[in-house]
């Protein structure tokens, strides 16, 4: 009975063993410079490159070029095009009458995804913490809803424990999911690396950008 016992236990654990191993990962994602600058040359702000299952999570990492700030918007075109326009979406964060006196328009939250950036060129104010003011949430069908963030809510941001920092190229920043962000004071570029681990799998693994999908 006990060899009987045993031998079942072993039959599971190879059986395991092997289910592991069918859902881990296989090998290494590689991202070249060339592919990176030929994707950041790309219409549009911001970019995903791939989105890959790591094993316990997903992560993805983006290219995110942002122009002088009050400059024209960026065409609508490519991934990270302009979100539909504010009245057709539902809204989130703080409502107010009056807009909050110094907040800082253009902010953003993910409602599940940390994003880490690594500043590769150029540089601006990052502006983090507070709150999102007369937010609007983002469209189901949209590209930050699908490919980029998931769910997220952009307004204003505004609240005491607001921060503003100066970064430049070299420098690294790690967002944790919730927090509001967004940009001001950026000269004439900055350009940005976004590593996205996805715990929660709301963005689908497999995506690789068209440009360099082969």
């Amino acid at each position: 009975m006990k060899k009987y016992v045993c031998s079942r236990c072993i039959a599971l654990l190879v059986a395991f063993s092997a289910l592991a191993a069918t859902q881990s990962p296989k090998g290494a994602t590689y991202i070249t410079e060339e592919q990176v600058k030929a994707i950041n040359a790309s219409p549009g702000v911001d970019r995903q490159i791939v989105s890959v299952d790591i094993g316990k999570l997903n992560e993805a990492v983006g290219i995110i070029h942002r122009g002088p700030t009050g400059a024209p918007a960026a065409a609508a075109a490519g991934r990270g095009a302009a979100a539909a326009p504010a009245a057709a979406a539902q809204p989130c964060g703080e409502q107010a009458t009056t807009p909050p006196a110094g907040g800082t328009p253009g902010g953003i939250s993910h409602d599940h995804q940390t994003e880490t950036y690594v500043i590769i060129s150029g540089g601006g104010t990052l502006v983090t913490g507070g709150h999102i003011v007369n937010g609007r949430k983002s469209a189901p069908d949209s590209d930050v809803t699908k490919v980029l963030n998931g769910p997220s809510c952009s307004g204003i941001i505004a609240g005491n424990d607001v921060v503003k920092r100066m970064v430049k190229a070299g420098d690294i920043v790690i967002i944790p999911a919730t927090v509001p962000h967004g940009w001001t004071d950026i000269t004439d570029h900055v350009d940005y690396l976004s590593v996205r681990p996805d715990p929660d799998r709301v963005l689908p693994a497999g995506y690789v950008n068209p440009i360099i999908k082969k």
